[in-house]
């Protein structure tokens, strides 16, 4: 008897050593293994040209807002109060401050136009304390273009999905393909493409591709079907790139 469970609680402790073993090994793993990120694009690589060489590495955009023209700002010196302040961003990107005249702070965030303006008034204040507050900026929207009912601009109130954008503007046209691009601005100077069949997509198929829209996004709903295009085109305000490669 006295083996039997002798035999028994060694068994016993080499089942709970292999339980520990596993989740520390399985801890560890988790610890250590790399993220890897996934880009969801329908196209294959041979399907668009990467940016030269001598292009910029492409960076994810920051998710804090920057401050751009006619956003209206409240700056409060909480130790000066004679210095408190409405200022409205000017077309040009400054804003005009009392005694120390115009400060540059276009595509800056709030904790950036702080540090800028604590070193504008550094030299009539000493270690300046200013509170920055955003009273009336530009909402989020999202741009959707060609064959569309109603293309144009759309604030962007909630979550939505491409799909959900699409009926947003009315639906396909009759000529519109169920080829969609997707234009997102991922640094200051390059904007990625990516090519979305929403006829899977509304078919129950690749549903991964029906991405959530980001402020600043863009859809582009082509006539005729478009197999080669460019998977980053430069940023240009205003200005409308097609993605297809000629």
């Amino acid at each position: 008897m006295k083996q039997i469970h002798t035999m028994t609680t060694r068994k016993a402790l080499s089942i709970g050593f292999s339980i520990l073993l596993g989740g520390l090994m399985a801890r560890a793993g988790a610890q250590t293994s790399p993220v890897v990120p996934v880009t969801v694009a329908s196209a294959k690589s041979a399907d668009f040209k990467q940016p030269s060489p001598d292009t910029p590495a492409l960076q994810q955009r920051n998710p804090r807002y920057r401050v751009t023209r006619e956003d209206v700002l409240t700056l409060s010196f909480p130790l000066s109060p004679e210095l408190n302040q409405k200022a409205t961003i000017q077309p040009d990107g400054y804003i005009t401050l009392q005694n120390v005249g115009s400060l540059y702070v276009q595509g800056m965030t709030v904790p950036e136009l702080v540090e800028a303006l604590k070193k504008s008034y550094a030299n009539i204040l000493h270690d300046p304390i200013i509170d920055v507050d955003l009273i009336d900026f530009q909402k989020p929207f999202f741009v959707i273009s060609g064959q569309v009912t109603k293309p144009g601009q759309y604030d962007l109130r909630a979550d939505i999905t491409v799909s959900e954008a699409i009926a947003v503007a009315g639906g396909f046209l009759p000529t519109a393909k169920t080829q969609v691009f997707l234009y997102h601005r991922v640094s200051s100077n390059w904007v990625e493409v990516k090519k979305l069949k929403l006829n899977d997509i509304l078919h129950g198929k690749k549903l991964e591709e029906d991405v959530q829209m980001q402020p600043g996004d863009m859809l582009f709903v082509p006539e005729k079907f478009i197999t080669n295009f460019r998977k980053y085109v430069p940023y240009n305000p205003g200005v409308y790139v097609n993605p297809a490669v000629n």
